[in-house]
């Protein structure tokens, strides 16, 4: 169940979804918020007066959204809209104080790994690259940490991290804890509850689910660490549009049922992947045997809507592979309603250890058949 919403007794949150963030309920209003297209606002107000002042600071398009992502992750105060993802990132990262050191996972999102190299490369802060699976040596990495970055699954080698025994060690260690929550949305984990001081999102995946707009967010309880995060977007210039907002808020609607039906769709798509002769491996926190299931079981609503495979031959017969679908559309990218593949050791800057013959699936909302079908006739070309 969700905390208590400012709009009524605590609701689960595949209703919150739908709930969330709507317009004051009065005759004639409009159920769905409307979009507002303005640069400023009349008045002498500021944004440290909590007034909205000027388009950089505040938009009424935004609000519905950050209040529902706020109440969706289980936050006390709205979220923040980013205009992408990595601005999202970027505001998280500025958090470190100058010299700090960052504990981040070896296989993160690539856009995370690489800011946070250059970071590191201009002298900003120091970074500490760990299996973030492995807790003991996570723990031992804390020493003198700022900053415990999670990815649970982690992009793309799907790895768990045991989310609460790791903000606790973080805490201890005096560090903050921002998990990148974008894999598997809050209606299959939610970090803040489990700890986390901080979550962030590329909400051009699952959250606005169409393919059609580039936006991030932050979420936070504690209202000094969201204080920075809003300077940090306002004095950056970090914003998004409101037009990209107003999709993000009605693709939000939806989240539930796709994330039904693309995990189911993902699990099943596991388990006959693990049986054919042309995948040498399958990995997915739905499978008794991954070795994230344990941890997935304890701490997660499902297993998410990602899985990955290692094609027997390697990079040419994963690349033969993306090549081969007709129904999967090769593209980076996921958490789309359509079905992504690709071959993640394309992208120049993935981590060595991700296996050339890995190929990446964002299970979209498809028939399942269809889609497994698809995947046969590409794996026997």
């Amino acid at each position: 169940m969700s905390p208590s919403s400012p709009h009524g007794p605590a609701v689960s949150p595949d209703t919150l979804v739908v709930s969330a963030g709507r317009p004051v309920r009065e005759h004639d209003a409009p159920v769905n918020p409307p979009i507002v297209l303005s640069s400023t606002y009349f008045g002498t107000g500021s944004p440290v007066a909590g007034e909205r002042g000027y388009g950089r600071y505040s938009n009424p398009t935004w609000d519905p959204f950050e209040e529902a992502l706020g109440e969706l992750e289980g936050a006390a105060l709205p979220a923040l809209v980013y205009g992408s993802g990595l601005a999202a990132v970027m505001a998280a990262l500025s958090l470190v104080p100058a010299g700090g050191v960052v504990v981040m996972p070896r296989h993160s999102y690539q856009g995370s790994l690489l800011l946070a190299a250059e970071e590191a490369a201009n002298g900003r802060f120091s970074v500490r690259t760990v299996d973030i699976a492995d807790t003991r040596e996570v723990i031992a990495q804390l020493d003198g940490a700022a900053m415990l970055w999670i990815e649970s699954p982690t992009n793309p080698m799907l790895e768990v991290a045991d989310i609460p025994v790791l903000a606790a060690a973080a805490r201890d260690a005096g560090a903050l804890v921002v998990a990148d929550n974008t894999f598997a949305t809050p209606l299959v984990t939610r970090p803040l509850l489990l700890g986390a001081d901080v979550v962030v999102h590329s909400v051009t995946k699952y959250l606005a689910g169409h393919s059609d707009v580039v936006l991030g967010a932050a979420a936070t309880s504690d209202p000094g660490l969201r204080d920075q995060l809003l300077r940090y977007r306002s004095l950056h210039g970090a914003v998004a549009g409101p037009f990209e907002v107003w999709l993000a808020l009605r693709g939000l609607r939806t989240l539930a049922l796709r994330i039904e039906r693309s995990q189911a769709t993902a699990m099943e798509l596991a388990r006959r992947l693990r049986e054919a002769p042309q995948v040498e491996k399958v990995r997915y926190p739905g499978l008794p045997e991954d070795p994230g299931y344990a941890r997935a079981q304890a701490q997660m609503n499902g297993f998410g809507s990602v899985l990955c495979i290692e094609v027997a031959g390697g990079a040419a017969a994963a690349e033969k592979v993306t090549e081969s679908v007709r129904l999967w559309l090769p593209a980076t990218s996921l958490g789309g309603v359509e079905s992504l593949i690709e071959r993640r050791r394309r992208q120049p800057g993935e981590p060595h250890t991700v296996p050339e013959g890995l190929l990446r699936l964002s299970t979209g909302i498809e028939n399942p058949g269809d889609l497994w079908n698809d995947l046969q006739q590409a794996l026997t070309r």
